[in-house]
């Protein structure tokens, strides 16, 4: 009994160690504020940040960076030159790497949300820097710059240079705030720095997204779907199953989302009419022969969450699904039960008039 007590208060006070070297090691290294300029090359993961962090005596300890960045699930590092003193704590650091703040009074700062789409996204570069819309969307339709993308992303395949795809870099852009060096960056700049950081969110799913039945052109469109279908996350891992089962058991998906998209229209502005509904399109799920079929490809910016479910859905019997006006998601099995949850939330006044 006194050997099993005197194991426990041997780990008790080895735990109590760890506890307190790591909030210790995430804590400023100094008190020095003087600025130190520090260069994240593109693409560089957390632990060659923290390698360089380290060697520029930014951080007192590599090991404890990563695990603040793995416990706290930080994501979104900008590569940059960016100016750290040895007064920050490794949340200061990560929260300015994030926002690639570099303190350049040129500089632009530009947030992309999730589920939106490109034209969203060329709007949003035409509102912020001196690019035009048009301008924006012209660089999609450079055959040999895609090539090159292609050649340069081990995510992108020649499935974004199918005719029907109505943009290519659809789906495959990550919305995250991202730092531009000014208001004449160019648009592939831009673009890059988007496809820089999906790489880097993918890698964390790479061996999951090999192990797929799905190609990863598939699965960000699954993503996209769940992401345009659930406003928050919450749910998300229910609408996965939903597609999946779907697909499964040979049944259009017919989702209301992808019928917007084919006909370039935003689900705000209006309801469907009957026609656009029942047209083929290939990005139209609820159209005829889309039985057991996805989408031709993504539709909208997808969140970290939204790919994690389209890789991990719960295993459950729903084949309906339906929001009410706030985004709360009800999930069914049945046509019958569908219908009467569509019945009750008209009767509750919850449900979504345009």
């Amino acid at each position: 009994m006194k050997k099993i007590r005197a194991i426990l208060i041997l780990l008790l006070i080895i735990i109590i160690g760890i506890v307190l070297w790591y909030f210790i090691s995430v804590s400023p290294k100094s008190s020095n504020i003087k600025e130190k300029e520090v260069t994240i090359p593109i693409g560089t993961g957390s632990s060659g940040i923290a390698e360089i962090l380290k060697e520029n005596n930014i951080i007192k300890s590599e090991t404890a960076f990563k695990i603040y960045v793995k416990l706290n699930k930080v994501s979104g590092f900008q590569a940059g030159t960016y100016y750290l003193k040895e007064s920050m704590s490794v949340k200061e650091i990560t929260e300015m790497l994030k926002t690639g703040i570099m303190h350049d009074p040129n500089q632009v700062t530009i947030t992309f949300i999730e589920g939106k789409n490109f034209r969203w996204i060329a709007n949003t570069i035409a509102e912020k820097t001196n690019n035009t819309y048009d301008e924006v969307l012209a660089v999609l339709e450079d055959d040999e710059y895609i090539n090159y993308l292609i050649g340069k992303y081990w995510f992108l395949e020649d499935d974004i240079k199918d005719e029907n795809i109505y943009y290519s870099l659809e789906g495959y852009l990550f919305p995250d705030t991202y730092a531009i060096k000014n208001k004449d960056v160019e648009v592939r700049e831009i673009l890059e720095k988007m496809l820089d950081q999906m790489g880097i969110v993918l890698e964390d799913y790479k061996e999951e997204i090999e192990d797929s039945e799905y190609s990863i052109h598939e699965i960000l469109t699954i993503a996209s779907i769940i992401e345009t279908e659930s406003m928050t996350q919450e749910g998300r891992k229910d609408v996965a199953s939903v597609i999946y089962n779907r697909l499964n058991s040979n049944m259009a998906i017919q989702s209301d989302v992808t019928t917007y998209y084919a006909i370039k229209v935003d689900m705000s502005e209006r309801d469907l009419y009957q026609r656009e509904i029942d047209a083929y399109n290939p990005y139209n799920t609820r159209g005829p022969n889309m039985e057991g079929k996805l989408p031709i490809g993504p539709m909208s910016t997808v969140s970290r969450s939204s790919i994690e479910a389209a890789l991990e859905p719960n295993n459950t019997d729903y084949i309906f699904f339906v929001a009410d006006k706030n985004g709360k998601l009800y999930f069914t099995k049945t046509n019958e039960e569908h219908n009467a949850k569509v019945i009750e939330l008209k009767t509750q006044g919850l449900w979504w008039e345009y």
